[in-house]
């Protein structure tokens, strides 16, 4: 069966775009207008799509607020599409629950590689068998490698799914440098392009917020200036 995408804007001409190179790729889109007509359509389906495909900048109910409340419901993975492109609208879209972040204007293969990296470890997150709990430290910082659960002294984080894969590598390979390029392609699992640099430090410095006794001056995961971040 064909995975299926709910493509959510307020214009017609994009969402025709969208469909065409979607369908065209052997997916199911479905299509809403707005971010009252995309939650009328995830409550009507009980939350039954792979991705929501949805754009920021919207009349009425905008990307931010649909996503949010989106997140009360489903784990649906989320696709955020905008004009907008600095770093403060970027943390604004992962802070309301997004899962990744597209700029416009966007070429279709990075789109494509985008909705597939995207599908790819939605469908892994879902079919994740059980297994016994195996635990990486460092210095009071654990991670269950099997429960998307991480602990600082005793304390749970409150990680998303991508903050928890991201600290999860880094724990697990204590010491190892990993670029900008590296831990995008090996969180992310899709290729890295200009703008997947800025994607990766945004997460970084949530990640540190949450993380972090002082998020100004780390502890845990360090800075390696020109090469990329490491713990221990």
């Amino acid at each position: 069966m064909a995975d299926k995408i709910l493509i959510v804007d307020d214009d017609e001409e994009i969402r025709e775009v969208l469909r065409v190179l979607l369908t065209g790729e052997g997916f199911d889109v479905a299509e809403a207008s707005g971010g009252e007509e995309a939650l009328a359509y995830l409550d009507s389906c009980h939350g039954a799509v792979e991705l929501v495909i949805l754009d920021v900048m919207m009349e009425g109910l905008g990307g931010y607020q649909v996503c949010l409340r989106l997140r009360e419901r489903w784990n649906v993975p989320v696709l955020f599409l905008t004009a907008k492109s600095r770093e403060s609208d970027l943390t604004m879209g992962y802070a309301s629950g997004g899962d990744d972040y597209l700029a416009k204007p966007f070429s279709y293969p990075e789109l494509l590689a985008r909705v597939k990296g995207l599908l790819r470890r939605y469908q892994v997150y879902k079919g994740k068998p059980e297994a016994a709990a195996e635990e990486a430290e460092w210095c009071g910082l654990r991670v269950n490698l099997t429960s998307n659960m991480a602990w600082r002294s005793d304390m749970e984080l409150d990680l998303t799914e991508t903050e928890y894969r991201i600290l999860r590598l880094l724990v697990e390979h204590q010491g190892k440098i990993f670029s900008l390029q590296n831990l995008y392609e090996s969180v992310w699992q899709e290729p890295y392009f200009a703008s997947s640099g800025n994607t990766v430090m945004v997460h970084i410095r949530r990640l540190r917020e949450k993380v972090e006794p002082d998020p100004r001056h780390p502890e845990y995961i360090k800075t390696v200036w020109g090469k990329g971040y490491r713990v221990g």
